[in-house]
Formats: structure tokens, C-alpha cells, sequence
């Protein structure tokens, strides 16, 4: 079965500033920059990787038709480019209305043979490294008097496979990581919703999946395909929205994985 046709744009974020994590590339980030983009936001990228990120600003400024968004290179390692990151937002636009946080790290290793560098090197990114950026945003986000947040946690956080237990065990702490905070936030009037996507196709995943167990994941797909990254994309775009205002701790599964 062939993807559909991406919605058109329906302006659900129009007076929006949307900070998008690790957006360069082709996977869920860049597509989600993009679909903020058709929705009307004005929007910030960030990624670790500085030559990528100003590539993905020239291919959204292109995409657009406009100037090309507002690009700061940021390692959501290190606390200080995340607060950097977040204060070069407030810089540029004045506001933050959305975080997405889409930076991660996977990897494939039996737990017998993983050493704590690849452990930690995981979970320092897909979960501490969201944690540092929700961290920094909600200190403004509670003084603006509200805004919302979107992680990207994964279907492995409730399902098991061999080979990525760091990966499962990071994930599985970003959908907790989003109910405490949500309820933490409420009172602020801050929104902290989560997408657990399965399989999203994209060049750079193929790059580091063999082609076997792309394979697999994809037969165990209803609709006989991986997702398209705007397919995730616009789920956040969702949650980000004001259609999802009575929404906040959730983890939305965006898949059509048999269980």
C-alpha cells in the first residue's frame, strides 16, 4: 500500500513560535519543522550537526517560498547550548509557544555485550537530552503563563525487541518523563503531550538498519508499509495545536504495528 497524499496546510499553529529539536536530516524533525511551517507557525530548528542544519534551513526556505527559519545549532548534551538554544529563540521571535522535542539516539546491541558508553551515549540523548530541553522551556513557558510541549518517544517503550534494551529503556522514560511533567505543568496552563511512532522511513534510518530487519518491522505493519515522517509530523502538529487543549500527559501511538 502507497502512502497518501500530505494534507494541505490548515494554519492550526498561525501566530505560533515552534522549536523543533534535531531537524535536519530527513526523518521526523525535518518533516516536522515543515508541516509547523504549512500550519502557519514561525519557526526555530536546531540540531547538533551544523553543516545538516543549514541545509534543512535553505530546503525549508525553499519549500516555503520564504526566508529560511531561524537555525541554532544546539547539543541537547550540554546544558548550556540547551538554555543558549532556548534564549536564542526568545531572541529572534520573543515568545515560545511550542517546544518538539525530536532529538534521540538509537542503536543495536544485546544487553550481555553493551558497554556503559553505549548505554549512557543513548540515554544522555533520547532521555536526559529531552529532559534538559523541557527543562529549559518550562521556566519560560511558566512565566509566558503557558505553551506547549511534544515529545517523540517511540512503540518501544511498551514493546520488546532483542537488541535495544538502552533504546526501549530511554524511550519508555520519555513517556514517563511526560505524565509526571504534564501534571507538574498543568497549573502553569502548559500542555505536555508525547507521540510513540513504530516505523518511520526516512534515508538516514536506512542508513543505520539492515535491510532484514526493516523487513520484518514493516511486514509487522497493517498497512504493509513504514510511516512517512509527515505522517508522524502531523500528529505533533495535532498536539501542538489548539484542537488538542483538553489533552496533556498522553502518549498518542502513531502506528499501525500489529501487538
Amino acid at each position: 500500500m502507497t502512502a497518501p497524499t500530505p494534507p494541505p496546510g490548515r494554519d492550526l499553529l498561525a501566530g505560533k513560535v515552534v522549536l523543533v529539536t534535531a531537524a535536519a536530516g530527513t526523518g521526523i524533525g525535518h518533516a516536522t519543522a515543515e508541516r509547523c511551517l504549512e500550519e502557519g507557525a514561525t519557526v526555530v530548528i536546531s540540531d547538533a550537526h551544523e553543516r545538516r542544519l543549514g541545509e534543512a534551513a535553505e530546503a525549508l526556505a525553499a519549500r516555503a517560498g520564504g526566508s529560511a527559519p531561524h537555525a541554532i545549532v544546539c547539543d541537547v548534551t550540554d546544558e548550556a547550548e540547551v538554555q543558549a538554544m532556548v534564549d536564542g529563540t526568545l531572541a529572534a521571535h520573543g515568545r515560545l509557544d511550542v517546544l518538539v522535542n525530536n532529538a534521540g539516539l538509537g542503536g543495536t546491541a544485546d544487553l550481555v555485550d553493551m558497554t556503559d558508553d553505549q548505554w549512557d551515549r543513548v540515554l544522555d540523548i533520547s532521555l536526559t537530552g529531552t529532559m534538559r530541553c523541557m527543562r529549559a522551556a518550562l521556566r519560560h513557558m511558566y512565566g509566558a503563563g503557558g505553551g506547549v510541549i511534544v515529545n517523540n518517544a517511540s512503540v518501544m517503550g511498551w514493546r520488546a525487541q532483542a537488541g535495544q534494551s538502552h533504546y526501549a529503556a530511554a524511550k519508555a522514560g520519555v513517556m514517563a518523563l511526560t505524565r509526571c511533567a504534564a501534571i507538574e505543568a498543568a497549573p502553569h496552563g502548559v500542555r505536555i503531550n508525547a507521540v510513540a511512532p513504530s516505523l518511520a522511513m526516512h534515508a538516514f534510518l536506512s542508513k543505520v538498519t539492515t535491510d532484514e530487519l526493516l523487513e520484518e518491522l514493516t511486514e509487522r505493519e497493517a498497512f504493509g508499509r513504514a510511516a512517512e515522517p509527515w505522517e508522524v509530523a502531523t500528529v505533533i502538529a495535532f498536539l501542538a495545536s489548539d484542537y488538542s487543549t483538553y489533552m496533556t500527559g498522553e502518549v498518542v501511538s502513531v502506528s499501525s504495528q500489529r501487538a
